[in-house]
């Protein structure tokens, strides 16, 4: 017996009830350090504005299940990764709802990050430069629009070993990264900080 897949047209006219309920908002709400009472009104503004902020994600996640060769009527995990990885409006959720990735690539950006921590340690400048080319390339295999969110999210002051780090990895070797990096910039300027940006 096939599925009920048919999709639950949103409502066009105001009826004052949520699709949410309501009661387990409040209590969602509730258990936040910071508000410590939320009147019932409140609550449902904010629930009328989470079914407008999930009903704008499953519009652009479908979008992108059309705009594939196949297009499905289903949407999936991966469609909802690249419209937030699509969509500037998104953008907030890159670190909640990652791209998927093989295991292939996880295994070769481990190796990479690996080799450019024992680079490092070792002073060799040409693994060094070899490990940071390819975390620099995208896993894809196009090109990497990660400098140009960057620039235009005023963050290009960073140097080019913490943007290529910003892409992804284990969060203690970047850790570690910075670490050395500010060590050998105090060296080298004599405990003052470099203001320039």
């Amino acid at each position: 017996m096939p599925y009920n897949t048919t999709a639950i047209p949103p409502r066009k006219e105001v009826t004052g009830q949520t699709q949410l309920p309501l009661t387990r908002v409040k209590k969602i709400i509730a258990v936040d350090p910071d508000v410590s009472i939320c009147s019932n009104n409140a609550a449902f503004v904010i629930t009328i504005a989470t079914e407008l902020f999930i009903q704008h994600l499953m519009t652009e996640a479908q979008n992108m299940a059309k705009a594939e060769r196949k297009p499905r009527r289903n949407i999936q995990y991966k469609d909802i990764a690249n419209a937030v990885s699509h969509n500037d409006n998104l953008e907030f959720l890159e670190d909640v709802v990652p791209k998927t990735t093989t295991f292939k690539q996880v295994k070769s950006q481990a190796a990479a990050t690996r080799a450019k921590l024992k680079g490092e340690k070792s002073g060799s400048g040409a693994a060094a430069a070899a490990a940071e080319a390819s975390a620099a390339a995208p896993p894809n295999g196009g090109t990497s629009n990660k400098k140009q969110k960057s620039i235009m999210n005023g963050t290009n002051g960073f140097s080019s070993r913490s943007r290529l780090s910003m892409d992804g990895g284990d969060p203690s070797s970047q850790l570690e990264m910075e670490m050395r990096e500010a060590a050998r910039q105090r060296q080298g300027q004599d405990g003052d900080v470099d203001m320039t940006g």
